[in-house]
């Protein structure tokens, strides 16, 4: 069955801104202020604080620009991240999750949005914790290309992760309804040794794993709405968010 682990033995499924007034920030101290302006002692005590003032100045400018050349940096990225969002989704729309795929799509795609993942760590974000649905993947046994279009899922094909039990599920819809389910073992923070441990055919008859079903996943781009990860053969899989609630049996 076509999972979208992929096995290799066997193929199976700040809102705060800094913000200064300079004006009533400045500080401006004049010799008459002062109740010794009269001697030198005064004129080098006020110069001294004045001295003092534009110094605090310069700092509440360095401080603020910074902020502002932050702020404008965060939501430059951002805007480029939701760009190169949308440029994916438009280019992957007709590709029928893959199938009407070319060689030079399979290799363009994904590569821009993977260059930004801000997540790290993906195994320890409570981002990747649901149920997803699949977008896009280049995985023939998932695909089954080689078959006529009647014989191949038709239905959507899910994918759920729980990172706290280390637990995942693939879930094919129309026609054939297979499920499999599969413990994780996390090799680093964004890779996982998958082992599958059970089978349902038709979502109904459930076959235990001899331990054949194993492979690797990595999560190469993670937010709250979409998923690219890559399987141990090159595989690669575009997955958006349908249902973040979602439990893997355990």
């Amino acid at each position: 069955m076509a999972t979208l682990l992929h096995c290799s033995s066997s193929s199976t499924l700040l809102d705060n801104h800094y913000s200064i007034d300079f004006y009533t920030a400045n500080i401006s101290l004049s010799p008459k202020s002062l109740p010794f302006s009269s001697n030198k002692n005064s004129r080098e005590a006020s110069l001294h604080l004045s001295n003092n003032g534009c110094n605090r100045n310069l700092e509440l400018f360095r401080k603020w620009r910074a902020g502002v050349s932050f702020f404008s940096s965060f939501s430059v990225e951002n805007e480029e991240i939701e760009r190169l969002k949308q440029e994916l989704l438009e280019a992957i729309a007709p590709l029928d999750r893959g199938a009407a795929a070319t060689p030079e799509d399979r290799q363009r795609i994904a590569r821009k949005l993977e260059a930004v993942n801000k997540v790290k760590e993906p195994l320890k974000s409570t981002l990747l914790n649901g149920k997803w649905e699949l977008l896009y993947t280049t995985s023939k046994s998932i695909l089954q290309t080689e078959r006529p279009k009647i014989f191949r899922p038709n239905g959507k094909i899910y994918q759920a992760i729980n990172v706290d039990t280390l637990r995942a599920q693939n879930m094919e819809t129309w026609p054939f309804f297979n499920q499999a389910t599969a413990n994780l073992v996390p090799l680093n923070a964004r890779r996982v040794a998958v082992k599958f441990d059970t089978f349902k055919v038709a979502a109904l008859i459930p076959i235990k794993s001899r331990g054949s079903g194993r492979g690797q996943l990595e999560i190469t781009y993670l937010d709250e709405e979409l998923r690219i990860s890559r399987g141990n053969e090159g595989n690669l899989f575009i997955l958006r968010m349908v249902d973040p609630m979602y439990r893997v049996p355990l």
